[in-house]
């Protein structure tokens, strides 16, 4: 199945689970077009129609979810959210999300490409608890920018880092993103709401700060084949090693503590055609010749030629190492500083 059937295909699947049919109003969050030199907007509203919830409610949600992922939910606050991963047996990741107190319930923001597979998986030993688990039908918007939070304090009253809206719910990503869960039955409202003069996006300038503040996710083309380590989850608070065990938790663990993972997610950046897409492999420069180094998580594209993302790579590269993308060999890209320090494993 090529990438555009891949694409349509978990997109029918998804809005076929959660029935909902998109409107005319899509229409009104087109790509902006933005160089490499471009100024970030100041405020922006964004459509993210690539992503999905999962919630889980009942008595047992707080220790189903426990004894399923890599962080800490037992101590999550309600007026906190934090990431996360759900792995195989193997520490392999199905998932990573970011989990949030929602609707009375739990709800974990990630990937759509990716979500029918974890839905399936995070269900799996779901009929022992009292726990009910499903893909949320509310719509998911990005506040994006450096007046973000003002937009964000202007629909709310609270001052937490998660809070209830009269839309929904609200989540602080950092000081320049912000989630907004807005409920079916109140789109329409939220909508009118707006102010005419915020710039409106579809997902891909969310996608672009994502990739400036090096948060990992998985699509679908990187489903259940790295450790979290791999996504650089320890850096950013996503693997609690304190919390006992979860589903991979030994393999997560060896990791640490035998230094056995040799995997770590990059940003970069460089000349390219097209858009980089989530399994896109980009090259080094070994001697003479040229091997594959990696693969991209993700991706932002430029309308001058030049594209930026996050990739994972051999965390042992000399400094020197020289990448590029495949067949593009003359046309050099550079690793950039993330804004976190990989630290330990």
């Amino acid at each position: 199945m090529d990438l555009k059937a891949n694409n349509y295909y978990h997109e029918t699947i998804y809005f076929t689970l959660i029935g909902i049919n998109m409107s005319a109003w899509t229409s009104s969050f087109p790509s902006l077009s933005l160089s490499s030199q471009d100024s970030l907007p100041q405020l922006s509203l964004c459509h993210l129609d690539n992503w999905a919830l999962i919630t889980m409610v009942g008595n047992d949600k707080k220790s189903y979810l426990q004894g399923q992922v890599t962080c800490d939910v037992v101590s999550l606050e309600e007026s906190e959210s934090t990431l996360g991963a759900h792995c195989d047996a193997k520490g392999k990741m199905w998932a990573i999300f970011r989990l949030f107190n929602h609707n009375q319930g739990y709800a974990l923001f990630q990937r759509k490409s990716a979500v029918t597979t974890e839905l399936s998986e995070i269900k799996k030993y779901s009929v022992f608890s009292k726990v009910e688990i499903n893909i949320a039908d509310d719509y998911l918007f990005g506040v994006v920018g450096e007046q973000a939070q003002n937009f964000i304090n202007s629909i709310t009253t609270s001052s937490d880092n998660v809070r209830k809206t009269e839309y929904g719910s609200a989540v602080k990503i950092n000081d320049q993103q912000w989630l907004l869960a807005i409920t079916h039955a109140n789109l329409d409202r939220f909508l009118a709401s707006l102010d005419n003069e915020i710039v409106k996006s579809d997902d891909k300038l969310w996608d672009l700060f994502d990739i400036k503040a090096g948060l990992p996710n998985i699509d679908s083309a990187l489903v259940n084949q790295h450790i979290p380590q791999a996504l650089n989850l320890q850096a950013v608070d996503g693997i609690s090693f304190t919390k006992g065990c979860y589903t991979g938790q030994e393999m997560v663990a060896r990791a640490k503590y035998r230094g056995i993972n040799k995997r770590a997610m990059f940003q970069l950046s460089g000349p390219a055609p097209h858009a980089i897409s989530p399994g896109d492999a980009i090259d080094r420069k070994v001697g003479d010749n040229w091997r594959k180094a990696g693969t991209f998580v993700c991706g932002y594209h430029y309308n001058d030629g030049f594209s930026v993302g996050l990739a994972i790579l051999p965390n042992n590269l000399d400094e020197d190492t020289q990448f590029s993308l495949p067949e593009m060999n003359d046309q050099l890209w550079s690793i950039n500083a993330l804004p976190y320090s990989l630290g330990s494993e």
